[in-house]
């Protein structure tokens, strides 16, 4: 996507900076006050407020405190979290767009809250089905093994409704655009037996013949390739300043880049793999027979 150079890490828009900028415009909005406002309160242009509301700039910490006093914030809880994600834009965008986290809460958290505002997702996926086309009892059967380990019946449930809440931006007026590549094996792995997977199968079918789905199948057959190394999702976003996001699993944790520079390689597998995948058409036809011969 459009954007100026990874070195001017501090002049581009971020995924945390738009959504820091989103509440403080939320809460201005709330009061009916203008961006003039809240530059006289900062003694700043309105072009630059207009910057951070935007999420093209970092905030420093005093700006961030003066304009939840302009707007009449008091909630402790809620000014700490702006804060927070004011220190957690300005570290990354010092680290020229790239930061590394471990598994947990947290850090899906952030995954799914920048899913929530994606326009557009590719996805490389090797035993897998994509989350975003996974049925209720597909997920179960995750949730009950390896890394997912819940025995809790409440635990899985809410596992269940959150992963399809997710999906739910597949619908709608302006549903997101998902281009998903995924590796045949993904497809034989009987995940929650052979009912589970054939019905997998089918709604896989469904939802690739919607316009804003595209499913292709890499099959076993073209051998050696660029997606052996692991598994990623490339997320790009509505606003023209706003850098693409690539997000790659790996032992030790999830790995995220948000410059032009990090996420060209990601992008240049995505192709190569959609480039010897089969056309969407022929991967419907795969999918089909291959839940024909469950």
């Amino acid at each position: 996507m459009p954007g100026r150079s990874p070195d001017r890490g501090m002049t581009v828009s971020t995924v945390l900076g738009r959504r820091l900028g989103g509440e403080l415009l939320r809460m201005r909005e709330a009061l009916g006050l203008r961006q003039v406002h809240a530059a006289e309160a900062l003694t700043a242009s309105v072009a630059k407020v207009a910057k951070m509301e935007r999420g093209l700039v970092p905030m420093r910490d005093p700006d961030v405190r003066a304009l939840c006093h302009l707007y009449g914030e008091t909630d402790a809880a809620l000014i700490d979290g702006l804060l927070g994600l004011a220190r957690l834009d300005r570290e990354r965008r010092r680290a020229k767009g790239w930061w590394q986290q471990a598994y947990g809460k947290d850090a899906f958290a952030e995954y799914v809250s920048m899913e929530d505002v994606a326009t557009r997702i590719r996805t490389w996926q090797l035993s897998l089905v994509p989350g975003l086309l996974q049925t209720p009892e597909y997920i179960r059967a995750l949730a009950v093994t390896g890394d997912w380990w819940m025995d809790r019946p409440d635990e899985i449930e809410v596992m269940v409704e959150a992963r399809l809440k997710r999906q739910a931006r597949l619908w709608g007026d302006e549903p997101l655009q998902l281009h998903a590549v995924i590796w045949e094996a993904a497809l034989r792995q009987e995940v929650g037996g052979p009912e589970v997977l054939r019905a997998q199968l089918a709604h896989l079918v469904d939802m690739a013949r919607r316009p804003n789905v595209c499913v292709q199948v890499l099959p076993f057959r073209i051998g050696a390739h660029s997606g052996m190394g692991g598994v990623f999702n490339v997320l790009s976003f509505a606003e023209p300043d706003a850098l693409d996001v690539a997000y790659a699993e790996g032992p030790a944790g999830a790995v995220w880049t948000e410059s032009q520079e990090s996420t060209r390689p990601h992008l240049k597998a995505f192709d190569e793999l959609s480039r010897r995948s089969l056309p969407p058409h022929n991967s419907r036809v795969l999918i089909e027979n291959l839940s024909k011969g469950i």
